[in-house]
């Protein structure tokens, strides 16, 4: 009798385990946002908290980031970096009272913005002086940061990581290539590591396939037990620790 007591106890310590178990959990950005307002008009009805990351001074850019913020979604900068060029752009060249007056004047044209993550961005993100700038500045202005992981050379995360800076890393790009039948395999390859590893960011463009594959298929992965989670809750999930594929022990390379 105590033998079968002690047994049913396991098996509702078991289930109850089992129902407090966390649900694998995913982020999704999508980036270049506020040069076509009907396209990007778009991201603001895909299900869960898409966050839009919204580039500077572009001609709808500052309408979209106000429809976001109240719809209640995320908005952030996405700051142009080498080799993207224009106004705002940082190069390893300038120097750091440029960029800041670079990062100031494109913060301007965004309202609303809870962070910051980079465009393109492969040979800036390898500067660890001006990502330390940059992670400094952002710190400053309670702003935080997303790694793009646009170059696997990036130190912009572990900078980030140094001081304490509210941040986290892209996992998967899912639109490099520009196939439904790609983009499709990509938000998989989302969903296998959000349950490897409990998480998954994800960035993609708004580009009328990548749109219309999340339409499609993120309703179904809700339904399965896929938590799409907003990026600021992402960073306390991940509490600024690093992935396996970007660092050791929880520290970014």
């Amino acid at each position: 009798m105590i033998k079968r007591w002690i047994g049913s106890l396991l098996l509702l310590a078991l289930a109850a385990g089992a129902i407090a178990a966390e649900p694998p959990r995913m982020s999704i950005v999508i980036d270049d946002l506020g040069q076509n307002l009907s396209q990007d008009r778009r991201v603001l009805g895909l299900p869960g908290p898409v966050t839009l990351a919204i580039m500077p001074d572009t001609l709808h850019g500052a309408i979209l980031a106000r429809e976001a913020h109240k719809a209640g979604r995320t908005v952030i900068l996405h700051l142009p970096m080498d080799p993207a060029g224009g106004p705002f752009a940082w190069h390893p060249e300038l120097s750091a009272e440029e960029r800041l007056k670079r990062l100031e004047n494109a913060l301007a044209t965004v309202p609303y913005v809870s962070g910051v993550n980079n465009h393109e961005g492969s040979r800036m993100t390898a500067d660890r002086p001006a990502m330390s700038q940059l992670m400094q500045t952002l710190q400053a202005k309670s702003l935080f940061f997303l790694d793009s992981r646009t170059s696997a050379a990036t130190v912009a995360a572990a900078e980030a990581q140094k001081i304490g800076l509210a941040s986290l890393s892209r996992d998967v790009f899912l639109d490099n290539v520009n196939q439904p039948d790609a983009i499709a395999a990509q938000l998989q390859e989302g969903v296998r590591l959000a349950r490897k590893q409990g998480t998954a960011v994800l960035i993609g463009h708004p580009r009328p396939a990548t749109l219309s594959v999340l339409e499609r298929e993120l309703p179904k992965l809700i339904a399965s037990g896929i938590e799409i989670v907003d990026v600021e809750q992402m960073i306390a999930l991940r509490s600024n620790k690093a992935m396996a594929g970007h660092g050791k022990n929880g520290v970014y390379r």
